[in-house]
């Protein structure tokens, strides 16, 4: 009995062919039962939601002023934990997401009230901290304050993905208070508001800016995100019965969108820049300092200071040998 095999590469190439796009088929399949969340998305329980929780009167100011006042003692005693009890209170996150959503359903009345009780919100906070701050001062610098005072690159990543998953678990037909609890304490809102209190109390106009400019940071990359993920799920727009009002609506929501775009883009790749700036100075003087006499001491105490184009490295060597000339031109 004589058998033959078939040795032709050809009839092999369809069968292969087909069990590869049979395997890549289910691994999409399978990667979207587990990423895609659509199917728990309830559109009209999360927009009442988040509108119900942009007023900033009556009850929830009184809890504002509270949390205000808990983490105003967290960042005077430098405890931590009062911090993260001041943020889990907070209602701060309501009027952003309103800011964000808005802004993705084009709808006016709730950009308006989100505005509104935005600014309340902040005047509120500020106030409230500054007052705390006049009568408690602290003389000495606090580590917790002074890390709320100049944002990096970090605070961007945290505060967009934090925004993320704010807004996801909002939508959540059952929300996931957990992570709202959690992106609360992430994005650290409370804060910086108190650091502005403090900084005025003082008269520290370094620490005031630096500390308004990280929460608006914050705020303005957890709108963004909002804004992304409300788009994804395509929730509806509100429509206007007169078509002139609809575009005048369009025309403003996309101008606004814009102005919160661009300052933010600009300090995203400016975070980018100064964060690279600061590891590569590291790195230098890690390398390029070895074999100094006090080489630990010396590397602790040298000051980075990025400025843009005018940035530095200063070290003081103290009465030791002094640099080389080859090490010194590394730093010009």
């Amino acid at each position: 009995m004589e058998t033959k095999f078939d040795f032709n590469e050809n009839s092999e190439k369809p069968d292969i062919k087909k069990n590869a796009e049979g395997l890549l088929t289910g691994i999409i399949i399978f990667l979207k039962s587990i990423l895609s969340f659509h199917k728990d998305v309830d559109k009209n329980s999360t927009s009442n939601a988040i509108k119900s929780d942009i007023s900033m009167k009556g009850t929830t100011a009184w809890i504002l002023i509270c949390s205000i006042i808990i983490a105003s003692v967290g960042l005077n005693a430098n405890s931590t934990a009062v911090l993260i009890g001041a943020m889990l209170i907070s209602p701060l996150l309501g009027p952003i997401l309103g800011l964000g959503f808005s802004i993705a359903t084009n709808d006016i009345e709730t950009l308006k009230n989100s505005s509104i009780n935005f600014i309340v919100m902040v005047v509120l906070s500020v106030a409230t901290s500054y007052l705390f701050f006049l009568i408690f001062p602290e003389g000495e610098e606090i580590s917790e304050l002074l890390s709320r005072t100049k944002p990096d690159f970090r605070d961007v990543i945290i505060a967009f993905f934090g925004g993320i998953a704010l807004i996801i678990a909002k939508t959540k037909k059952e929300n996931i208070s957990s992570a709202i609890f959690g992106v609360a304490i992430a994005t650290a809102l409370m804060p910086p508001l108190c650091t502005v209190g403090f900084g005025l109390a003082e008269k520290n106009m370094d620490y005031a800016s630096g500390a308004i400019f990280l929460f608006a940071i914050n705020s303005i990359y957890i709108i963004i995100a909002t804004y992304i993920v409300l788009k994804f799920l395509r929730f509806p727009l509100v429509n206007y019965a007169n078509s002139s009002r609809r575009t005048f609506i369009n025309r403003i929501v996309t101008v606004i969108s814009f102005l919160i775009l661009i300052p933010a883009v600009i300090k995203f790749f400016d975070v980018m820049d100064e964060s690279k700036f600061n590891s590569q100075s590291k790195d230098f003087l890690n390398n390029e300092l070895v074999g100094l006499p006090n080489f630990e001491y010396l590397v602790k105490r040298a000051e980075i200071n990025y400025n843009g184009g005018d940035s530095k490295i200063s070290i003081n060597t103290f009465g030791q040998r002094p640099l080389n000339q080859e090490t010194i031109s590394f730093f010009k």
